[in-house]
């Protein structure tokens, strides 16, 4: 009997975007049982893709703005555009994103957000009231500094110099706002961990080695004076808020400096995704990631998806480059599959990421079978 099968998956990270993930799991899935009624929801969670995603679902069209990347070099950044609504999608990753830089050419000190403040005046220009923001993927560790600076607010040291580099914010004296109020009335941020600002969880210690920084306990002085300065000076205090570690401390100073509230990147897009309702008219999920593992079944989306999956009483499949614990993965998943090591090589994966996906959602089609 053909089944009515909700393929979703993430992107494979360094691979496949969500997208081509799930064109590739259709394309496999098909082969086998052409007679399933397929339908493709990529996903994100607030990384890479969330702006192509989200836009797609609310029906947003795409503008673009001059501006910078994370090492200051001029870019033509993508945001999206929903006039009836008048709702902004702003996906950080491809303005100050790890993957806009040539891989291990900068280190975090010599990056910044800088280049994201143009982006977020370009939708406050046209008129948006509303803001939704993804911050995964940020390749700088500055708590937004950078973009604090490029709308109008000021640092100053003890000597009323002006602050030019996150590096040097353990001299902050004074933080003065700029003239005018928030630039949107709503800004959402899509985050997807919980980490805060500072300490052995923040986010100098946990995501910054893989920025390349491994100087921790200067980061740490930084960022700290800042949120100091911040509590003292402003009445603003986001340092322990879950989710302002996220993206390099961009969660805390978009609180901070633009009025943000944090939200679960999954629940921002099941939301406008309606996706209880589409796992409810399925009956089976088709999920997968580069790896599932313990960040998957910790509330990253792609095991949120398996989680709503038994929730609703619909099967979820999981299916990715690797599975580390595929016991711990049963909590989550009624069945997962693996590209490696048993299927294929890491290398033959990483060669043809596209096809070695089609083939394994072709694996699972062949052993699925109406309960």
């Amino acid at each position: 009997m053909s089944l009515r099968v909700l393929i979703v998956p993430d992107k494979f990270k360094g691979t496949l975007t969500a997208e081509q993930a799930a064109e590739a799991i259709a394309r496999g899935w098909q082969g086998v049982r052409p007679g399933d009624t397929l339908a493709l929801l990529p996903m994100s969670d607030g990384g890479d893709g969330f702006g192509e995603i989200i836009s797609r679902l609310l029906g947003a069209g795409i503008r673009r703005v001059k501006t910078m990347d994370a090492a200051h070099r001029p870019i033509e950044a993508p945001w999206w555009w929903h006039p009836a609504s008048r709702t902004a999608v702003i996906e950080s990753a491809r303005v100050v994103g790890l993957a806009q830089l040539p891989r291990g050419e900068f280190h975090p000190f010599d990056l910044d957000t800088f280049g994201l403040g143009a982006v977020l005046a370009d939708a406050a220009g046209l008129g948006a009231t509303r803001c939704l923001l993804g911050i995964g993927g940020s390749a700088t560790n500055d708590a937004a500094f950078g973009m604090a600076r490029a709308l109008g607010w000021e640092f100053l040291n003890a000597h009323e110099e002006t602050v030019t580099r996150w590096t040097e914010l353990r001299g902050l004296s004074t933080v003065r706002r700029p003239g005018q109020g928030r630039l949107v009335e709503e800004l959402i941020v899509a985050v997807d961990v919980r980490n805060p600002l500072l300490g052995p969880e923040g986010c100098s210690r946990v995501y910054g080695p893989q920025k390349g920084l491994a100087e921790f306990e200067v980061a740490e002085q930084n960022l700290e004076q800042l949120a100091l300065v911040l509590k003292r000076d402003c009445n603003l205090d986001f340092a322990s808020t879950p989710g302002a570690g996220a993206a390099g401390g961009l969660g805390f100073g978009l609180c901070s400096f633009a009025g943000a509230t944090l939200e679960s990147g999954f629940d921002l897009f099941a939301r406008f995704a309606g996706l209880e309702d589409r796992i409810r008219s399925a009956d089976l999920i088709l999920t997968g990631e580069g790896a599932l593992d313990a960040q998957t079944l910790m509330g990253k989306g792609v095991g949120e998806i398996g989680n709503l999956g038994r929730r609703l009483g619909v099967k979820c499949l999981g299916l990715a480059g690797v599975v580390p614990d595929v016991e711990g993965a049963r909590q989550v998943f009624d069945r997962t599959y693996a590209l490696t090591p048993e299927f294929t090589t890491r290398e033959e994966a990483f060669r043809d990421p596209s096809g070695w996906l089609e083939r394994l959602a072709a694996k699972a089609a062949s052993e699925t079978h109406q309960a």
